[in-house]
């Protein structure tokens, strides 16, 4: 159906153009292939899809309205922001939307147990919510000082049944985190699914994971045009893997409508502390794909930084790097300190707590309605920022006023 496949490809050996496909030690082949033809069937089997949809409107609250920032729009001057409410999803993000899906799809195959790793905690307390949802055990792997940052989703981790890894080595955080899970797979891929959190890692999970988060841009495409009657003349998401920006964007692929990937610029370019993979990574492979990746001289993943934990990847998914070359998406960036006064207006001009993830989105999408001086800018608010508070607090304080 056309919410859960996409005709856009991958190829058979799931490259987008030239980025992509899966390179995985002998052992994971077969595993992998059992994923495939797996996903292909359900794909196309009524019963799943319908299935599926019901969970999305009955358990998630699907769909998630488009709202006009209309206050935040004024006070800003230039175009008009609309926000796609994926915060409002049940567990918070847009992560639920492809779990529910890969939970859905381990229960078909016949496995006992999900094995996952997170970086803010939102894929980890999703895919801990579709293990309980489904009957599943449930592994999440996170970074210590990731663990750190978000202490209110490791508890709602553990509440809702999962064990919690802690990565220890390297940087302890997202890239470290999906190594601890990629181990932890290959030592039990006979009763267990990895279930990747963003639009990255071998074939099929960049192409399984965008069409369970297309959802997000077919419906937002509908409701914009219901709301205004035209389409919006911008689309822009935040990139870290880049789940939320694939979903949303797949919706507006065939129109006028320009969009923009916000990556995380961090503390700058000079000081290397940022996880801007499009502007400053070269083609790579990391964790199983071929795509841009932010590197050391020797060609490994290079250290990252964002102040979102959600956005420190030092890849990008395939697609995105294929929309980068074909000029279809364009890649910009968001420091921390333009996040953060993003994050304070929409908390004081809407009413709406951000993820600092979407935080990055939203600060581009003011000054880009500047810039435009008229017309309309549809943002996909990707998360909710309860889980970011003690980070906030402590970190940036409370605001002004």
């Amino acid at each position: 159906m056309a919410d859960i496949m996409s005709a856009t490809g991958p190829d058979e050996q799931g490259f987008f153009g030239k980025y992509g496909g899966k390179f995985l030690p002998p052992q994971l082949e077969a595993p992998f292939a059992e994923i495939i033809e797996a996903y292909y069937r359900i794909a196309n089997d009524a019963a799943f899809i319908d299935e599926l949809r019901s969970i999305r409107k009955h358990f998630q609250g699907r769909p998630t309205p488009v709202y006009h920032a209309r206050k935040l729009s004024l006070a800003n001057g230039g175009a008009h922001i609309y926000l796609k409410r994926e915060d409002l999803n049940h567990t918070g993000a847009h992560k639920i939307n492809h779990c529910m899906g890969e939970g859905l799809l381990a229960k078909y195959m016949g496995k006992r147990r999900v094995i996952a790793e997170t970086g803010a905690g939102q894929h980890g307390v999703a895919l801990a919510t579709a293990a309980a949802y489904f009957g599943l055990e449930c592994e999440i792997h996170m970074g210590e000082v990731d663990i750190a940052k978000q202490a209110p989703n490791v508890s709602r981790m553990r509440l809702l049944g999962a064990k919690v890894v802690p990565v220890t080595h390297g940087l302890k955080t997202l890239k470290e985190a999906v190594d601890s899970a990629f181990e932890a797979y290959l030592a039990d891929y006979q009763n267990s699914i990895y279930c990747i959190g963003s639009v990255v890692g071998p074939h099929p999970f960049p192409m399984m994971v965008r069409d369970f988060q297309k959802v997000v841009g077919i419906e937002a495409r509908e409701q914009f045009r219901e709301m205004t009657g035209n389409l919006p003349d911008a689309v822009c998401a935040c990139v870290g893997g880049g789940s939320n920006a694939m979903g949303i964007f797949h919706g507006f692929l065939q129109d006028p409508t320009a969009l923009f990937g916000v990556e995380p610029l961090g503390r700058g370019p000079k000081t290397g502390d940022h996880a801007a993979t499009m502007s400053y990574g070269r083609e790579g492979i990391i964790h199983g794909f071929k795509c841009y990746l932010l590197q050391n001289e020797d060609g490994s993943p290079a250290p990252v930084y964002s102040c979102a934990s959600g956005l420190d990847y030092p890849g990008v998914g395939p697609e995105h790097c294929h929309f980068k070359d074909t000029g279809r998406v364009q890649y910009v960036t968001c420091s921390d300190d333009e996040c953060r006064d993003a994050f304070f207006k929409l908390c004081r001009l809407e009413g709406i707590i951000p993820a600092i993830e979407s935080s990055h989105a939203v600060a581009f999408a003011l000054a880009k309605a500047r810039e435009m001086k008229h017309g309309a800018i549809l943002v996909n608010l990707s998360g909710r920022g309860d889980k970011d508070l003690d980070y906030v607090i402590e970190n940036w304080g409370v605001g002004e006023g």
